[in-house]
């Protein structure tokens, strides 16, 4: 058995299922390795910001890494921005990046970088084995690190020579890393670190004693919850101690995975806009923090604070990115003696559709919220066209939502792909912002290839518009020359020839029936489709 054949052994046997691949000359071992050895999933992405988005999105709804494989220094960094997107979601996922030969390094052949520090940035753990001996373990280990609470990156960077010569002490094939990280599956989000007694009994008595202070009326107190603690089932703990203390629940800004919709305890997200969340946090004196940062804006602006609460405010952590928030919440609830409260869940609501009309982003939004099909997966990307989306929605049937966390655009498409992998039978929606979804464009090639049941709905402005909210933001002079940088034009994006030409069904939308005829289609079509909605 050569290094490769015993590093693929690892990850199968250490849970790991799919491999998104663009692979390269370096990675020939590997690729026949998973040619010759059943087990591991392939799935190809011709380009590997595609690769790695999609290993983000398996990660987050499979609640477990996926492999990626991509091809030296530069394959690692066309990759990076869906790294960093994955590293903010707390997603984990088990890079395998082929570099030359440990022999020929010192050659500087025209592939020869560093790709240690190309990946530390977006990596909590990083090795570079030096034999085929020791592959196995490596990828052991890897797996582990990337299971750790709430979900890490590992990158194995693999030299093709240990990936084509023998493992010589056979003891070690399959000898997992020893020590305390567990190769086990586990749930995300099910593990962590236990926050103290004496921090959950600290945060009751503020609590309460801040209920008190508001004579029964509406107390100063919000409480923020992002990660893992927008599941279902942490949001209805929530809600037993928001209306135990009067207490204001808010999602963070940027979600990895919100359970919402019918028959879920529904919460208002913080928004984007700086002026729209300084307004909206202002009134409150103390803001609790679950799996969460404290809401800082998105850039910094002249004359606008870095911090969105109220600079009076007192700021308590329950629990942090790497506790067991919901654990924390069960034990807060239990402290407040509110277990007995019922969570107050969504209903579901039909929204009444104009017959026709001009299309426009808030009647998209009303009209897939209307048609959401139960326990569908929403990946949204719509940037400045989300408001009707997110606010419809949030009475449509029940849902996972997810966005992209890091801010670097185009993840949308390649989550959704991912999402796809990881729940074969859930229907995918991908609301997606034309600008955005031109950096990962050759996600459809693969969802076409796979036949995912994806529909995507690309708002189509023609142009960067959040780019021109921006421009007022900073209070920059602007003229044609900066204005003409933000306009999709000369020519216009034709979505519905690019998604055909990779073999996705399209159809374009410019009026409200029209959109409405195209999405009842696609919820009725096996496999891929594109709707190219002109607003």
């Amino acid at each position: 058995m050569n290094g490769a054949a015993s590093l693929v052994k690892a990850l199968i046997d250490g849970g790991v299922e799919v491999c998104f691949a663009n692979p390269g000359t370096s990675e020939m071992h590997f690729v026949a390795a998973l040619d010759q050895i059943p087990g591991l999933r392939c799935v190809l992405g011709l380009h590997e910001t595609v690769v790695t988005g999609a290993a983000d999105g398996y990660a987050r709804m499979a609640e477990k890494p996926a492999a990626t494989l991509l091809h030296t220094g530069p394959g690692l960094a066309n990759g990076l921005s869906n790294l960093h997107n994955a590293k903010k979601a707390g997603s984990p996922i088990v890079n395998v990046v082929g570099e030359h030969a440990l022999h020929h390094i010192e050659h500087d052949a025209p592939l020869t970088s560093d790709i240690q520090a190309i990946a530390a940035p977006v990596s909590h753990w990083v090795c570079t084995p030096e034999s085929a001996d020791a592959l196995a373990n490596a990828g052991a280990q890897a797996i582990a690190q990337a299971r750790r609470h709430p979900g890490h990156i590992s990158t194995l960077i693999l030299p093709a020579n240990t990936a084509w010569d023998l493992v010589e002490n056979t003891d070690t094939e399959n000898q997992h890393e020893q020590g305390s990280l567990s190769t086990e599956p586990s749930v995300i989000g099910s593990d962590g670190i236990q926050v103290k007694d004496s921090h959950i009994v600290d945060l009751a008595q503020m609590l309460v004693s801040a209920k008190a202070i508001a004579d029964g009326g509406t107390a100063d107190v919000c409480m923020v919850l992002g990660g893992h603690c927008l599941s279902a089932r942490a949001l209805e703990l929530a809600d037993q101690i928001a209306q135990r203390c009067n207490v204001t629940l808010f999602a963070e800004t940027f979600k990895t995975r919100f359970q919402r919709g019918e028959g879920r305890v529904t919460v208002r997200e913080i928004p984007y806009g700086i002026n729209q969340a300084i307004e909206l946090l202002a009134p409150f004196g103390h803001v609790i923090t679950v799996c969460a940062k404290a809401p800082v804006g998105f850039f910094a602006y002249p004359d606008k604070p870095s911090t969105l609460w109220n600079p009076d405010a007192h700021v308590h952590n329950l629990a942090g990115m790497h506790d067991n928030g919901i654990d924390a919440l069960q034990r807060l609830v239990s402290q407040l003696d509110a277990v007995h409260i019922q969570p107050r869940l969504q209903a579901r609501e039909q929204h009444a559709e104009p017959t026709d009309a001009e299309l426009s982003a808030d009647a998209i939004g009303l009209l897939v919220s209307n048609r959401i099909p139960h326990d569908a997966i929403i990946v949204e990307e719509a940037v400045t066209s989300s408001t009707g989306p997110t606010k419809y929605s949030a009475s449509a049937a029940a849902h996972d939502w997810l966005e992209v966390c890091g801010g670097s655009i185009g993840g949308g498409p390649p989550l959704a792909t991912g999402a796809a992998i990881a729940c074969p039978t859930r229907q995918v929606i991908n609301l997606q912002a034309d600008g955005s979804g031109m950096y990962s464009l050759q996600s459809l090639w693969t969802q076409a290839r796979e036949r995912l049941n994806i529909i995507t709905v690309i708002f189509a402005n023609n142009s960067y518009a959040i780019l021109k909210h921006e421009l007022d933001n900073v209070q920059a002079n602007s003229g044609e020359v900066a204005m003409d940088m933000m306009e999709l034009d000369r020519p216009t994006l034709d979505w519905v020839s690019l998604a055909s030409g990779m073999g996705v069904r399209a159809e374009r939308a410019q009026t409200i029936a029209q959109f409405r005829a195209a999405f009842d289609a696609a919820l009725n079509h096996e496999g891929p489709m594109l709707i190219e909605a002109c607003i």
